[in-house]
């Protein structure tokens, strides 16, 4: 127990990893905690738009512990041009930091969990990472483009970037998307 109250004082951290989405009333930048509780509830109430049949309680598991890597390697937004490379190692040491703080095998539990999301190896995390891109879409539309106006991005962009991702997790979704992005962009 003690391993596991160590573990989740760690995680209190990812409350103070700032991305760059702003709340949808616009008040302040969201954090990585409460993007993770966000998606969280996408995948809760949105389970029935996945195009193949999933395991809700580990698509909602993965989404909570996806970004906890991010407590040590930070937040690196998709508009940003960025090290993939190093950015992958810096978030594998922290994976094996963080997660190695629970009993080991309890940590190597989420390990494996936070691989698969990575590496959308099932159809668990094919629709947990479209709902990744769904809920900053989402926020990008109701705040007059946030992030996106920063960024100067395109409406190509938006489709390359965000609609393989979505489409492949969920055909519906993404054809909501789609509909608010034309809105969006005219």
């Amino acid at each position: 127990m003690d391993q596991q109250l160590s573990f989740l004082r760690e995680i209190d951290k990812l409350k103070n990893v700032m991305r760059k989405s702003p709340l949808i009333d616009r008040s302040r930048k969201e954090n990585s905690a409460e993007h993770s509780w966000h998606l969280a509830m996408y995948a809760l109430i949105l389970s029935e738009s996945s195009n193949q049949e999933i395991d809700i309680n580990r698509v909602i598991r993965m989404l909570l512990i996806h970004d906890i890597v991010e407590i040590d390697a930070g937040d690196h937004p998709i508009h940003e041009s960025a090290n993939r490379e190093n950015q992958e190692l810096l978030e594998q040491k922290a994976a094996q930091r963080i997660f190695g703080l629970l009993p080991e095998s309890q940590g190597k539990e989420l390990i494996e969990l936070w691989q698969e999301f990575e590496a959308g190896t099932s159809d668990d995390a094919v629709f947990a990472k479209a709902l990744d891109r769904m809920q900053p879409l989402i926020h990008n539309i109701a705040t007059d483009g946030g992030t996106w106006a920063e960024a100067n991005v395109t409406k190509a962009q938006v489709r390359e970037r965000y609609g393989p991702t979505i489409n492949v997790g969920s055909f519906s979704l993404w054809s909501k998307a789609e509909e608010l992005v034309e809105k969006h962009f005219e």
